[in-house]
């Protein structure tokens, strides 16, 4: 069968440093080592690493006048063409004097390292305060919305020795803007991606001199990709570069944060105008993100027009939503320090789904790592279910769940223990736009998410084929004990086998392990054991919380028997089991739009919670 080629290459997502073999995590560290001393030599002191990507990383330390400032440094090992973007950014950088947009210091090469120096922004990038608050309140939505709205216009009118020379920023999205709670103020970070635009907002050329015109290539377009999850479909699909990119980029954002989701896709399903803000603004960001290319461009030429007005609402902060989740949540009081990795039969969704012919041709190595490129072909409901699946696993949480769409609804097992309780709430709306998400997907299918902690990922090795796989002396798969046998009704305990095969594992484990694990599955449990191997790499992922106190000795012993026939596995792929506490499946009726729920017209005669 003919190979079916990617059409874009994208990044995949970050992976854990606890999921990284010993090899690879020696790499980072010693990297990451490297990059802090030599910053150290030039004078820079109390050096942290703040962030990290595919293409470099980011450190923040103190100069010599006590000002806090961010460095970034090229991955070198990456070709020369990429490392060069690093340059690209600073020159970028350098255009720009705004106070949403840190301040360019300087660029250098160091043993052909490139080194870009900034400004560091104040406060914490609305990715991650968007997870500890959830739906950011409508006050605060719109705040931000205006201070956007006035730096799109100063880009859009950026002049360059005396001409018009607007900048496209080309990756707007809530990790890149940081926001200073104390002050309200936000910066646009991260200009690795931005370019001179190659039109205006109007799609005319720019350029006064007809030269220029004559001698530029205005057939490719200079734009960079920018992240999928928010750009809109003319930067994705290549257009000349615009104006218009940004818009689009705020408009995902603004969507993504009012809304509590990682991702512009879910605006069908949960639109802007069911999210309790002002019908206004929400018709803006409707059409903003709408089909219609038209529809969107005048919806960006309004929404720059009213920001000042809107504003100056008032918007006190009211509850309009019954955010209390939809399925079981148990926030343990104790707060653990958790990585939490989510493991899922996403490829297979993803080939399910998918509206792409040729998808099923591509092996599995392509798909995982570039599985991104397929949310292409997907609809944006089912784009948005599995970005709303991956942002459970940014939080301290273990667990699992299974989806099960039928005809008549949605049924859905699920059990979820979060490790941190000042998070429940924001926790809560991730779960329900799950729920959400889910209940607008009409395919018949099953959908399968284990939920563990990879700082408790076990890593073996070996030197080649030729050996199995051993643990070391002292190895053992952990687990928690509950306190007392809990008082749920045993005949409804959820099994092992019940959800059958994963349609993505094509490990296949041996007959003695198989058979540990069919007796576990009569100890009253939850948790997962999942398998992976590689040629000469093997991680076993697990969370067990075993619920009869009385079975510990010989839930122990088939633990440590399954860890004594690691051995026995061979072959490659991944295999693995889930179990929820006990049959406890919630039904949910398809629901293909979410109702409208607009912030009321007069806050003062609304009584809270609307219906």
């Amino acid at each position: 069968m003919e190979k079916h080629q990617l059409r874009n290459f994208y990044i995949p997502e970050e992976q854990s440093f606890y999921l990284l073999n010993a090899n690879d995590a020696k790499k980072l560290k010693d990297w990451v080592a490297l990059c802090i001393e030599e910053l150290q030599k030039l004078g820079y002191r109390d050096i942290e690493l703040v962030g990290k990507g595919a293409y470099g990383f980011a450190f923040a330390g103190l100069d010599q006048r006590n000002e806090q400032c961010v460095f970034k440094f090229s991955r070198i090992n990456l070709p020369q063409h990429i490392q060069e973007r690093l340059a690209d950014e600073a020159f970028m950088l350098s255009q720009l004097n705004h106070a949403n947009v840190p301040r360019y210091i300087t660029y250098q090469l160091i043993k052909k390292q490139g080194i870009l120096m900034m400004g560091r922004a104040k406060g914490v990038d609305l990715e991650q305060y968007s997870l500890r608050h959830g739906r950011l309140p409508v006050r605060l939505v719109i705040d931000i919305a205006a201070q956007l709205a006035a730096l799109l216009k100063v880009l859009r009118s950026h002049h360059k020795d005396g001409e018009l020379c607007p900048i496209v920023h080309g990756d707007i999205k809530p990790s890149n803007i940081v926001f200073d709670e104390q002050s309200g103020q936000i910066s646009l970070v991260d200009w690795g991606s931005s370019v001179f635009a190659q039109t205006d907002e109007q799609g005319q050329y720019i350029s006064n001199n007809v030269m220029q015109l004559m001698s530029a290539d205005l057939q490719t377009s200079n734009a960079r990709l920018g992240d999928v999850y928010f750009i809109g479909t003319e930067q994705r699909l290549g257009a000349l570069s615009s104006p218009r990119f940004d818009e689009q980029g705020v408009a995902g954002t603004l969507y993504a944060l009012a809304s509590g989701q990682s991702c512009r896709f879910g605006r069908k399903a949960i639109p802007a105008r069911s999210l309790g803000l002002p019908m206004e603004f929400a018709t803006i960001l409707d059409s903003m993100l709408a089909d219609d290319a038209q529809l969107r461009a005048d919806a960006g030429d309004y929404f720059l027009k009213v920001m000042p007005r809107l504003k100056q609402l008032v918007l006190p902060e009211l509850r309009l939503f019954d955010d209390n989740p939809l399925l079981p949540v148990r926030a343990n009081d104790e707060t653990k320090e958790l990585d939490t990795v989510v493991y899922s039969s996403r490829k297979s969704f993803l080939r399910e789904h998918s509206e792409e012919a040729g998808i099923q041709y591509v092996d599995d190595v392509q798909l995982e790592r570039y599985y991104k490129n397929y949310l292409e072909g997907m609809g944006e409901t089912e784009k948005a279910f599995v970005a709303a699946v991956s942002r459970l696993a940014r939080y301290p949480v273990v667990g699992g769940l299974a989806i099960h769409w039928q005809q008549q609804g949605v049924y859905i097992d699920c059990n979820l223990h979060l490790y941190d309780a000042g998070l429940y709430s924001a926790f809560s709306l991730a779960v329900n736009n799950v729920v959400y998400l889910a209940q607008a997907i009409g395919k018949v299918g099953i959908f399968k998410a284990c939920l563990f902690n990879a700082r408790q990922t076990i890593h073996l090795s070996r030197t080649s084929t030729e050996h199995p796989f051993a643990a070391a002396a002292g190895t053992c798969i952990p687990y928690e004990v509950a306190s007392t046998l809990s008082p749920d009704d045993s005949s409804k305990q959820h099994s092992y086998f019940e959800d059958g095969k994963d349609p993505d594992e094509q490990l296949v484990l041996p007959d003695a392990i198989m058979a540990d694990i069919a007796k576990l599955n009569l100890i009253r449990h939850s948790g997962c054991i999942i398998f992976e191997v590689t040629t000469l790499y093997m991680k076993i992922h697990s969370y067990f919380h075993l619920l009869d106190p009385a079975k510990e000795q010989e839930f122990s012993a088939l633990l440590a028997n399954i860890v004594k026939n690691i051995p026995l596995i061979a072959g490659e792929g991944v295999g693995g089991f889930m179990k929820l506490p006990h049959k406890d499946t919630r039904f949910f009726p398809h629901q293909i739009v979410q109702n409208a729920r607009y912030y009321p017209a007069n806050p003062k005669q609304s009584s809270g919670l609307s219906s």
